[in-house]
């Protein structure tokens, strides 16, 4: 099933749905089944809003962070050196800023120690 169009609430083909949802709807989805040769018109709605608070975040964007990043993972390892790390050899891990690292590739080699 594929999803070909997405439209925001108020565009061209929401305004009854608006009309019936008003605010909770976010989107109107159509999708198609080419096997049952069907057009599926879905919505998401809210249907809960609660206050959150979020997690204060793991690391300041200045603390050093380890990466563990394979030898043979030569993109990986230049994006880690333009980030402004350096490789310490005797570890075997990179060393980065952790605001370097937030948000990009580089997030998912971060390597905590549990010891």
């Amino acid at each position: 099933m594929k999803t070909r169009l997405i439209l925001k609430p108020g565009q061209r083909g929401t305004k009854s749905l608006v009309e019936k949802y008003g605010d909770a709807l976010l989107y109107v989805r159509f999708r198609y089944d080419a096997k049952l040769r069907k057009r599926l018109k879905t919505i998401e709605l809210v249907v809960e809003k609660t206050d959150w608070t979020p997690p204060p975040p793991q690391y300041a964007a200045d603390t050093l962070v380890t990466l563990r990043i394979e030898a043979t993972d030569m993109p990986s390892r230049l994006l880690a050196k333009a980030a402004g790390g350096w490789w310490n050899p005797e570890k075997q891990l990179w060393f980065v800023k952790y605001g370097k690292v937030a948000g990009t590739a580089l997030e998912k080699h971060l390597h905590i120690d549990a010891s």
